[in-house]
């Protein structure tokens, strides 16, 4: 039987150039938050690289690996190792010419419970993400786990309440978030407070809409895209950091600031989700009978 109770860690972390010291600082965090006894970790999206898709640069196909690979089997050995669930963003190869936004699940034994691919994928200035990852096939997933059931979203997903609510009517308690968000230099001063607070306040809705846990991990640093030396041409991005966890009615219980590596912790207690629940029941009360429309693109 999984938990009544168990902790959960993110790891905010800023991103070098050299993707293998990234790995392995990402790994040391990893062991760092098992220490402190946490049953789950959750790393940032694609934390092995600084955040290349600022540039549209087919030579950076190169950095993705299969799953399983290299980088899962580390990752893999680390899990098992510290005997926890650890969820991992990865740069997915398939197959020739066709890579994923992928999250991967580890449990306790180091075996790879389920991985999920990112469906919605951003095309904005400095966010080119359509140019490298084809959209996630395998719809949103619960994945069971000696922690019970958890649901991995990635970044761009935070902003859609159907990926949210898909995933926790499958019985996820906590929705993970790996994410890589960051203000443009230019926009910071004039719209940077307002971008957080909405990306704050979404996912605390998709919370509190949907009874379950939310925790979501960012990076942290000023990036160019410099992969092993290259940098991207352009004005780079300051990523936010700002990770946080908030409990089923959408109560932030720990939040990391904008600028510091961090290691953010918090407790998933399901007796608090079955009495959230039961207080504000939205599930029950939903009309399923009356959604049909919400399939089409618009509803003209």
């Amino acid at each position: 039987m999984p938990p009544e109770k168990f902790r959960i860690a993110l790891v905010q972390m800023s991103c070098g150039p050299d993707p293998e010291q990234n790995l392995q600082k990402a790994l040391e965090r990893t062991a760092d938050a098992a220490g402190r006894g946490v049953q789950v970790v959750c790393l940032p999206e694609l934390f092995q690289t600084q955040y290349f898709c600022q540039r549209e640069d087919a030579s950076l196909f190169d950095l993705a690996e299969p799953i399983p690979g290299p980088a899962t089997e580390k990752l893999a050995a680390t899990a098992r190792k510290h005997g926890i669930v650890l969820i991992a963003s990865l740069f997915e190869k398939r197959a020739p010419g066709m890579y994923h936004n992928t999250a991967a699940v580890f449990d306790t034994d180091g075996t790879l419970r389920g991985i999920y691919r990112k469906m919605h994928i951003p095309d904005d200035p400095l966010y080119y993400e359509k140019f490298y990852f084809t959209p996630g096939d395998l719809g949103y997933r619960a994945i069971d786990t000696s922690a019970g059931r958890l649901g991995t979203l990635v970044c761009w997903d935070q902003w859609y309440p159907e990926g949210a609510r898909l995933t926790a009517l499958q019985g996820a308690s906590v929705l993970f978030y790996p994410t890589a968000i960051g203000w443009h230099p230019s926009e910071k001063s004039e719209f940077g407070q307002a971008q957080h607070d909405a990306w704050r306040t979404i996912q605390r809705a998709h919370a509190i809409a949907n009874g379950v846990y939310v925790a979501v991990v960012n990076r942290v640093g000023f990036e160019t895209g410099n992969i092993r030396g290259q940098s991207a041409p352009g004005k780079g991005l300051e990523f936010w950091g700002g990770s946080f966890i908030c409990d089923p009615f959408g109560q932030v219980i720990a939040e990391a600031s904008h600028n510091r590596e961090e290691i953010l912790f918090g407790e998933v207690d399901l007796r608090k989700l079955e009495e959230i629940r039961r207080n504000w029941p939205f599930l029950r009360d939903r009309r399923v009978d009356s959604y049909a429309p919400i399939t089409n693109r618009l509803l003209d």
